[in-house]
């Protein structure tokens, strides 16, 4: 799926992923591979991105996720 990262200030993390595990205010949940679509508000935390390669780690204030067709936009403070 692609993932895409972003701050008023400028993209923080565009790619691939296979999972994205964020923050949310009732606590951390985890998209995968054809999710359905869903908007959820986020907490400050960790932002985790597994891709092919590696693991990520993003450390967020808190915002918006908006997942639908396999595309996961994360907006943060």
């Amino acid at each position: 799926m692609n993932v895409e990262i972003i701050s008023p200030d400028n993209a923080i993390f565009s790619g691939t992923a296979s999972l994205v595990q964020l923050p949310g205010v009732d606590g951390l949940f985890e998209i995968l591979d054809n999710h359905a679509p869903m908007i959820a508000v986020l907490k400050k935390g960790i932002i985790k991105i597994v891709t092919e390669k590696e693991t990520l780690y993003f450390e967020v204030n808190g915002g918006v996720v908006e997942t639908m067709k396999n595309v996961v936009q994360i907006m943060v403070e």
